[in-house]
């Protein structure tokens, strides 16, 4: 029947898995897989750095609800990409990382960049595996793809030692595997379902939090159908934005530490109560908050507060056994409650405080006005990407979503690097739609390189750099008889220009007068290009009520 080496036995069996895509660098030993893959019809993207690699299969996995591929070398390779490894388990997101190694016969040798990559894989992910031989590379594609999607999703990597990327098998003798289909679902205790309705009746001031989890089991339809018919406000986690739209009359997002602070009971959908969630303690919360959670996982139930009523399973099929049984309750919040009165006041208040900075004109320009701008430059279904502290946070609120799975950042790691690698994995998966990283200046720094890959397969990606000089903040010149302070970035850097020099089209802006017209130039360049807004370095978001981490 013949012979097949390893690396085409992955490919094939990375293509039977349904993975599209594959991000990567090659080197020794991994050249013939990458080759391999795209013999296959496996679409495989060069980055530049393995970390931005990482994050670009992470959120193409996110982003198709299948996990995708990354492809690396072996020892300082694998080390680089345990970075995405460790965000995307945080994130809860699948993804399958492929690392090459040494020979097998030169362990413990000091081989060429040997180094213990199963061991260090295995507490970045859920499943870690060593290939030892090659007629069995299709079961173990299947055991990582299956325990990267099954239950609470996350990473997993497979080590390719060189001999078994280019030792051979007969036909015959590989170990078949079924493909892997979409995970199982799962329903809640129907007792369950009815004493978290019954909680939400019994509530004064109610607060639904819509997490990202519902955007990874697609369930926006059941989501929308609940909040319509029960008329609950809710809060949108950063990467929840979209499955509501933002501009919902029932989102409080604009009153977002008043829904969270006075909020007595707290419908966690798909969200958990970590950093992001202030934990669920006071200050941020009541004392005796009440909450209700629903996670797929049942070890997150309870997590830094006690859950009243607990609803494990998957998102969409729980979602829509709460809609089922509002159909013997005909019950829905009512609209003129004091809460809501509260919420409504609140969220004005707080639009009449970022006003000033929104119209200020002044050169060079606040956050606030430069998203004014790119707010309503952005098309209707952009998919953003947002990325760095002031840049990041400002834009959550200054940037709207509306459509699910539409939004990228930091997320649960608060990882700074992801933004080139997200803005390519987004950009390859959703070729037509505009696809939009808006960064400061010390986040794009992190994968600025990753440009070069952009224009190198004409991916039309937009990028803003909003680029005060600093990480924070910055100065309007450099010291020259004093050290240079550690927050500090080169002002003014032409980052516009390193976009010029590698193929793209780049625009510097310092007028506010002047940034709609080369956003709008930008959007309409038919490949990657970059507009460098220079703000002021001292500008800021709008005086916050509890201090960055407060609990």
């Amino acid at each position: 029947m013949g012979s097949v080496n390893g690396a085409t036995l992955m490919a094939r069996s990375l293509k039977q898995q349904g993975v599209e895509y594959m991000f990567g660098i090659v080197g020794f030993p991994v050249f013939g897989i990458a080759s391999a893959a795209q013999k296959e019809g496996i679409t495989y993207i060069g980055m530049r750095n393995e970390q931005s690699a990482s994050y670009a299969a992470q959120a193409a996995s996110y982003l198709t609800g299948r996990p995708q591929a990354c492809l690396v070398v072996s020892g300082p390779g694998v080390i680089h990409a345990l970075a995405g490894l460790a965000n995307a388990e945080k994130n809860c997101w699948p993804m399958i990382l492929i690392g090459g190694a040494s020979p097998t016969y030169q362990n413990g040798m000091g081989g060429f960049q040997e180094e213990r990559q199963v061991a260090l894989a295995e507490p970045y992910c859920k499943y870690a595996h060593g290939i030892e031989h090659v007629q069995r590379i299709p079961y173990y594609v299947e055991q990582a793809i299956r325990t990267s999607m099954y239950g609470r999703p996350g990473p997993v990597y497979l080590d390719m030692p060189d001999d078994i990327i280019n030792g051979e098998a007969e036909e015959d003798e590989i170990v078949s595997a079924a493909s892997v289909g979409d995970a199982p679902t799962s329903f809640a205790d129907p007792d369950a379902v009815e004493a978290a309705l019954s909680a939400l009746e019994s509530a004064e001031r109610p607060l639904v939090v819509v997490g990202k989890g519902m955007a990874w089991s697609r369930a926006e339809g059941e989501v929308r159908e609940f909040i319509e018919r029960t008329q609950l406000p809710f809060l949108a986690s950063p990467m929840g934005k979209g499955i509501l739209p933002d501009d919902d009359p029932l989102s409080v997002g604009a009153a977002r530490s008043t829904a969270l602070r006075e909020a007595d009971l707290v419908f966690l959908m798909g969200a958990r109560l970590n950093w992001i969630m202030h934990f669920g303690l006071p200050p941020r919360f009541a004392k005796d908050v009440r909450v209700v959670q629903l996670d797929i996982s049942p070890e997150e139930i309870g997590t830094n507060v006690p859950a009243e009523v607990a609803l494990v399973g998957d998102g969409k099929a729980v979602a829509g056994q709460l809609n089922r049984a509002l159909d013997n309750r005909q019950w829905f919040y009512p609209a003129d409650t004091a809460w809501r009165a509260t919420l409504r006041e609140k969220a004005q208040s707080n639009v009449e405080a970022v006003a000033p900075m929104v119209e200020d004109e002044s050169t060079p320009m606040n956050y606030y006005r430069a998203y004014r701008d790119i707010e309503e430059w952005l098309p209707e279904d952009a998919i953003i990407i947002g990325e760095g502290a002031n840049t990041m946070d400002i834009g959550r609120t200054q940037m709207a979503n509306r459509a699910p799975r539409h939004r990228l950042d930091a997320g649960s790691y608060g990882t700074m690097g992801i933004g080139l690698g997200f803005t390519i994995g987004a950009a390859v998966v959703h070729p037509d739609k505009a696809i939009v990283a808006v960064q400061g200046d010390s986040a794009f720094g992190f994968s600025g390189m990753e440009i070069e890959t952009a224009v190198r397969y004409k991916l039309p990606i937009k990028i803003v750099v909003l680029n005060n000089g600093g990480i924070g903040g910055g100065i309007d010149e450099l010291p020259t008889d004093k050290p240079i302070p550690p927050s500090i970035l080169t002002p003014g850097a032409r980052y516009d220009g390193m976009m010029e020099a590698l193929g793209g089209k780049g625009f510097y802006v310092e007028d506010p007068a002047d940034l709609r017209a080369a956003l709008d130039e930008a959007m309409a360049h038919d490949g990657p290009a970059l507009v460098n807004v220079r703000l002021d370095p001292r500008a800021g978001r709008k005086p916050q009520q509890f201090g960055w981490l407060t609990t």
